[in-house]
């Protein structure tokens, strides 16, 4: 008996490092957890080196988010966590945090805080219908906050000229499967709670007339304030109509090449008469190779009666832009890429400033980018 006790208890010392080990490799992982609930997170890190020849940090500059002259940034801290089931609720909370959060928060958030809650909404999707409510990214644009989702390091001026969010309520209806419309009702351009009484209309369609070509055409109308789009809502200012129209189409070549363009014109009526800017812009990319990427972009912007830059300082009314920007890419693996980056732009009238005051016509600058996606 007494043998038997300590074979029996020899055994159960040598069993239990054993059921130990298969009972962490039982345990699940964080990934396995997060995609049995659903969930899906995604992140990446953006930063950069900005250099241009003229003052950017001036209340007319055509940059958004490069604003620097000669200086390190970090750019972009992006997270999201989302889930999105094909049938029933689900939502996104997406964050930015960076010196890129100073540039697109909503009203009335005025601190400079470098933290923004760039997207929150929850969804409710049966069959070809999604619903949503809370704060979405504009349907507008061919370029997005997130960076990854872009090919150049900087951001083109029509980016600069739409809303970069909206506080309201979305649908999407997927009519067939080439078809899907899109319809809602928010606060305005870039206003988590309304600066007016007014509410902007959102309508919007993406269309694939062919397997290679996607159009989307997007439309905001509604009540907005006089200031020019991106200038803080002041007291007393008057509210008058804006309309953006905004059309992108993206063609792929190849599995190598592909091309875009985009359209954009906006007006508001004014007391004194009404405003307006329109312009165009063309994108091409080319894949040299796994590892290298080739874009590039071109666009043409027309500032009629100052409505969107306004420079103070300045008596013209009408000023027209010309940007062009080439960047190369290297990408050594799927969560790393590095971006280097020229880019010129030239205007009709003298609005660039030198750092001594005097005003030039055109600007170069050059950047360099470090993206880190998880």
């Amino acid at each position: 008996m007494k043998k038997l006790l300590i074979a029996s208890a020899v055994s159960a010392a040598f069993a239990a490092p054993t059921l130990a080990l298969a009972q962490a490799a039982r345990a699940p992982t964080l990934s396995q957890v997060l995609d049995a609930s659903g969930l899906n997170v995604s992140g990446y890190l953006d930063a950069g080196y900005s250099y241009a020849n003229r003052n950017v940090q001036t209340p007319s500059t055509t940059r958004v988010f490069d604003a620097q002259n000669n200086s390190f940034a970090l750019h972009q801290f992006g997270l999201q966590v989302a889930k999105q089931p094909s049938r029933g609720f689900g939502g996104v909370v997406n964050i930015t945090a960076g010196s890129d959060a100073q540039v697109i928060q909503a009203f009335p958030d005025a601190s400079g805080s470098m933290f923004d809650i760039t997207q929150a909404y929850g969804q409710y999707a049966s069959g070809d219908l999604t619903l949503m409510a809370g704060k979405f990214v504009t349907l507008a644009g061919s370029e997005a906050i997130w960076s990854p989702s872009n090919n150049n390091f900087s951001r083109s001026i029509l980016f600069g000229a739409i809303p970069f969010t909206h506080t309201g309520v979305r649908a999407g209806y997927a009519v067939s499967n080439t078809v899907t419309l899109y319809g809602g009702v928010n606060n305005g351009w870039d206003q988590l709670t309304d600066a007016n009484k007014g509410k902007t209309l959102e309508l919007g369609a993406s269309i694939i007339p062919i397997k290679p070509l996607t159009i989307n055409v997007t439309g905001y109308f509604g009540q907005e304030r006089a200031t020019p789009p991106g200038a803080p809502p002041a007291g007393g200012v008057a509210q008058d109509q804006r309309q953006l129209l905004n059309v992108v189409a993206t063609y792929t070549i190849n599995n190598r090449m592909s091309a875009g363009g985009e359209v954009l014109s906006v007006s508001q009526d004014r007391a004194a008469g009404s405003a307006k800017y329109n312009g165009v812009a063309g994108y091409f990319t080319y894949n040299l190779n796994r590892e290298w990427r080739l874009a590039a972009r071109a666009e043409m912007f027309d500032d009629k009666n100052g409505f969107h830059f306004s420079p103070a300082g300045f008596t013209t009314s009408d000023t027209k832009y010309n940007e062009i920007t080439a960047t190369l890419a290297y990408l050594p693996n799927s969560s790393v890429e590095l971006r280097g980056e020229i880019r010129g732009e030239r205007a009709n009238n003298a609005v660039f400033i030198n750092s001594d005051g005097t005003t030039a016509k055109s600007m170069q600058s050059l950047g360099f980018q470090g993206i880190y996606k998880f």
